[in-house]
């Protein structure tokens, strides 16, 4: 894997963790909102942590689309699953939110199921050689450089 389809698989991770901090953080501040009150939900939109948190959002869904690209469906769901680990920490010591031991034990097969699928090629070879596959451009992500 090049150092940018690194660098992407990353955004994906820290992006998504990132986002859903900022998402419930603002979210909290705002307390219960039910889809039946369309306008409440629209709302929430104008809270700066609500916003913040969809702008890291749409950063994560440009990478991980950037990376699904380039690698299977099955390799970048699982590699990125990493990001509950970073998202727990971030619960714990950002939100001071209580991680139970249970959840702490799913966090650690998480993480031995990641280094499993890490281990494995990022795109599964084709058998149809009817069909040639070009090598796709070096994906790159909001905010990404080429």
């Amino acid at each position: 894997m090049s150092y940018r389809k690194y660098l992407v698989m990353a955004g994906v991770t820290l992006f998504s963790a990132i986002g859903d901090t900022f998402l419930s953080r603002g979210m909290k501040e705002l307390g219960k909102v039910s889809l039946n009150h369309v306008p409440h939900v629209i709302l929430a939109i104008s809270n700066p942590w609500v916003a913040i948190g969809i702008v890291f959002l749409i950063a994560f869904f440009s990478c991980y689309a950037a990376a699904l690209s380039w690698a299977d469906l099955t390799y970048v769901l699982p590699a990125s699953s990493i990001g509950y680990v970073i998202l727990a920490l971030i619960a714990k010591y950002g939100l001071h939110e209580h991680i139970s031991t249970a959840r702490w034990i799913g966090i650690g097969l998480i993480s031995m199921g990641v280094g499993v699928v890490a281990g494995g090629p990022e795109l599964t070879n084709r058998h149809d050689h009817s069909e040639r596959r070009e090598e796709p451009a070096e994906p790159v992500c909001v905010g990404g450089s080429r």
